[in-house]
Formats: C-alpha cells, sequence, structure tokens
C-alpha cells in the first residue's frame, strides 16, 4: 500500500473553503471543499469515502485536483454537456414567425421553417417542449390556459 493521501491547508485556505460552504455555489462544489477541509483535518480517504457515500477514488480525484489546480480543481470545467442546437437569436426568430405571421403553425411546420430558413435540424418534439418550457407557443395562450384550468371546488 502506498503513502496516505494527505493535503496541507494554510489559514487563509482553511478559511476560505469555509466560506465556500454558506456561498452561493453548486452543491458539488460545496462537498469537494468539505472533503478538502476533512482531508486537512487528518481523515484518510476511506472515512471521508463512507461519510459522502463516494468511492474512494472520487475522492482521491478531488484531492489531486486540488493539489494540482488549488482553488479552480473545485469547479467543473466548461463546456461539459451537449451544446443547445436553438440560440437565442432561433428563438426570438421563431417567437416573431408566431406572433407576426397571420397562419398557425404545428410543430412539424416549425421545424421545416426552422430547417429551411436557418438551417437548423430539430425534432418537431422536442421544438415543442423548447417552446413550452420557455413559455412562448401558440397565438392565444392566456385564454388556452385560462379555458383548460379546472376551477377550485370549496
Amino acid at each position: 500500500m502506498g503513502a496516505r493521501l494527505r493535503v496541507f491547508l494554510r489559514q487563509e485556505q482553511g478559511r476560505t473553503l469555509s466560506k465556500i460552504r454558506m456561498a452561493d455555489v453548486p452543491q458539488k462544489v460545496k462537498d469537494r471543499a468539505e472533503v478538502i477541509r476533512l482531508n486537512a483535518h487528518g481523515w484518510y480517504v476511506e472515512k471521508i469515502a463512507a461519510h459522502f457515500n463516494w468511492s474512494e477514488q472520487t475522492v482521491r480525484n478531488v484531492l489531486h485536483k486540488w493539489q494540482r489546480f488549488g482553488l479552480e480543481g473545485l469547479w467543473e470545467l466548461p463546456g461539459r454537456g451537449v451544446k443547445p442546437k436553438l440560440k437565442e437569436d432561433d428563438m426570438i426568430f421563431l417567437e416573431e414567425c408566431l406572433r407576426n405571421e397571420p397562419r398557425t403553425y404545428n410543430s412539424r411546420q416549425l421545424t421545416e421553417k426552422l430547417e429551411r430558413d436557418r438551417s437548423i435540424k430539430l425534432s418537431p418534439d422536442r421544438l415543442r417542449r423548447v417552446l413550452k418550457k420557455r413559455g412562448s407557443y401558440g397565438k392565444e395562450e392566456e385564454k388556452a390556459i385560462r379555458e383548460n384550468k379546472t376551477p377550485l371546488r370549496v
């Protein structure tokens, strides 16, 4: 078995890691900061992994990132995950089509229009979900929402 993985913190680093616990940052970052603090207080990797219900290798990765990158190693790198196909100007284009043109579109017609005018391929189902999440669908959305609501019974 190799040597124990141990991190030593300067006083200002310890204070910074303590402040991260109360800061408005993602929970992953708070957990990583706590892992580093616990290791600096003498907890072994195995005990920290059991405390957080993580694998030991995950704890080691956090400690190695701290040693290599410092505070920056707590955050995720940008660029992870699938990039959105629709940009803000594409959404504005769609909303303008829905608002200004006299005809109504279904999701398949909108995807064809997007592909023809903007060269963006998107499934009708995905487009429908994006528009619904954004709240910009239909010509008379307030009326449609009002009429579909079930009245409250007292």
